[in-house]
């Protein structure tokens, strides 16, 4: 059964949307309920490889109205893609791969406005992780003035091994963080690169960290020393359009 035109509620209706290949962005599950239903939609997720959270039935009602029987899942509004297919067509077109890679970009809006910035840069693709990522419904959309629709939007099941891949296929990974002194006018983007932004108070995580090629940080000069992440990408997005335009 469904309310809204991207929720969808009850066990059963989900299970049959996970089984019949539907796009689910996200699963909210009951926290203190149990039963054959529930194992039986639990092994559709993990065969689907669907995201989801345990929460209390108030976050649930919140949604919805109707018998949810503690579950709804939320159908992506758009197809996401799979960057081991984007990568070589973009190769094959002579382009220079620029990619953006947002480590647990939680936020809605923030995650809405990257993206409207990145489709006005040029960003060929955007890779996001499966968990912990903004949920891409009406308030993304709108934040990105349908951008989203427009711009390739890739989920993983792990950034890790994405960057493994990205760096095998000879891109260069910058990494925007305050934990270093090169500047982001400092860095290369001119050939084949993909930037990454982390998550709004955590940052990028260690591991990806590590992997960079490269680390960048806005520089600052006022007592706050912190900016919105959607205006950092800006900044190192439009610093890379610069160099791509020979600037």
């Amino acid at each position: 059964m469904r309310e809204k035109e991207n929720i969808i509620f009850g066990v059963h209706p989900i299970i049959e949307a996970i089984n019949s290949g539907k796009e689910i962005d996200k699963i909210y599950i009951q926290s203190d309920i149990s039963g054959p239903g529930l194992t039986e939609l639990r092994k559709a997720i993990k065969k689907g490889k669907v995201p989801y959270s345990h929460v209390p039935v108030q976050k649930l009602n919140r949604h919805t109205s109707g018998n949810h029987q503690g579950v709804i899942g939320f159908i992506s509004p758009i197809e996401t893609q799979d960057i081991e297919d984007i990568l070589p067509q973009l190769f094959d077109q002579g382009k220079v791969p620029f990619l953006l890679i947002l480590d647990r970009i939680t936020d809605v809006r923030n995650f809405g406005a990257i993206v409207r910035t990145a489709e006005c840069a040029g960003v060929d693709a955007i890779i996001i992780p499966k968990r912990e990522s903004a949920q891409i419904n009406e308030d993304a959309i709108k934040t990105s003035t349908g951008a989203i629709f427009r711009v390739p939007i890739c989920k993983v099941d792990n950034l890790t091994d994405t960057v493994y891949l990205l760096k095998d296929s000879g891109l260069t990974i910058v990494g925007c963080t305050e934990k270093t002194n090169t500047t982001v006018y400092e860095c290369n983007y001119t050939e084949p690169v993909a930037v990454i932004m982390g998550n709004e108070e955590k940052g990028i995580a260690n591991q990806l960290l590590k992997n960079c090629d490269s680390l960048a940080k806005i520089p600052m000069a006022g007592e706050i020393a912190s900016l919105n992440v959607s205006v950092a990408a800006a900044i190192i997005l439009y610093e890379a359009v610069k160099q791509r335009l020979g600037n």
